[in-house]
């Protein structure tokens, strides 16, 4: 983990994070005002994408915000475990330095 944090440099990984969980709370807001304006909807694989390369944060923040998703245990389950996943990789990463 250290090197990966020495070649990529610190603040690109933190604007990475910052920057896809942006586009996750976006995706989540867009889908939902898509849904309510009958138009083509944000594939649910793409939600999970999102959650998948680090947007975990900001997925599940809209989809509360805008209750977009919430009645589905897919993403009520399924993006926290995600989330709490790549947690306990980054933990367990760091830990191996």
């Amino acid at each position: 983990m250290q090197k990966i944090v020495e070649v990529i440099g610190a603040k690109y990984i933190i604007l990475y994070f910052i920057i896809i969980n942006i586009i996750g709370f976006l995706a989540m807001g867009i889908d939902k005002w898509k849904a309510k304006n009958n138009r083509w909807r944000i594939p649910e694989n793409t939600l999970f994408l999102i959650t998948i390369f680090g947007g975990g944060i900001g997925t599940i923040a809209g989809m509360y915000l805008f209750r977009h998703k919430t009645q589905k245990p897919k993403f009520t389950i399924g993006l926290p475990a995600i989330l709490i996943l790549e947690i306990i990789l980054i933990v367990y990463l760091s830990i191996l330095k």
